[in-house]
């Protein structure tokens, strides 16, 4: 299965006040591992970055002055994510803008038709109901270490959502930020900061079952908990 995490930075909130695509990060997942493949870049919006934005990404207007347009990388673009599954945390607003923007080049197809879109978001909110669920949020939850995030940026989130999606949706990962592959794990972004993402080639967890000593405390503390509380939500049924 071939699964890419996406996100993006913007000149603004809204696409149909105007607002342009600035930066795309996409990393390539397939069986549930990181393939070092990816797709990055900053594009030249033609307008100017609204100050609220900049606050969050940190993309100046002269930074983006010199980067191509997005027709420049609009085909490159559509045929990394063109049959993969699309993980995106908060999904309408990246798939509204890539949308847009291909609409005013013509000849693509939404994205909706040529790939599944998996939302990080909705699935962490029914998972965690009533929490906080940003990106942020989740890291903590998850004990995934994101200080060097000090603003957004698209590659960096989409790695740093990787990690994310892989733990909340089974825990079949290991960070490899201390293995003997941590060289392989860190790379510099193009701003000079590091960004940590998961080994490729990390091992298969071991899956570990409880011997019969071990059942048999489980179902005798299970037992306990029944007779206190009248009903014990983990007994297992044989």
């Amino acid at each position: 299965m071939r699964q890419v995490i996406l996100d993006t930075e913007t000149t603004g909130i809204d696409p149909k006040q105007g607002h342009r695509i600035i930066e795309i990060g996409c990393v390539e997942m397939v069986d549930r591992k990181l393939t070092n493949n990816h797709f990055h870049v900053y594009i030249n919006p033609d307008r100017e970055v609204e100050e609220e934005a900049f606050k969050v990404h940190g993309i100046s207007n002269e930074f983006l002055a010199d980067k191509p347009r997005f027709r420049d990388i609009a085909q490159a673009f559509f045929d990394f994510i063109k049959g993969a599954e699309l993980i995106i945390h908060n999904a309408p607003f990246d798939i509204g803008f890539i949308d847009h923007e291909f609409s005013l080049l013509g000849g693509y197809s939404k994205i909706a038709d040529v790939c599944d879109v998996f939302d990080s978001l909705v699935y962490a909110r029914k998972k965690h109901p009533g929490q906080k669920n940003s990106l942020d949020a989740l890291c903590k939850r998850y004990g995934i270490d994101n200080s060097h995030r000090e603003l957004h940026g698209a590659l960096l989130d989409s790695e740093i959502l990787g990690d994310v999606y892989l733990l909340m949706t089974g825990g079949q990962t290991s960070l490899g930020l201390s293995s003997s592959s941590e060289q392989d794990s860190k790379r510099n972004d193009d701003t000079g900061g590091t960004i940590y993402r998961l080994s490729s080639d990390r091992p298969v967890l071991k899956v570990i079952r409880a011997n019969e000593n071990e059942l048999k405390m489980h179902e005798e503390r299970l037992d306990l908990i029944e007779k206190k509380s009248g009903q014990a939500l983990w007994r297992i049924e044989h």
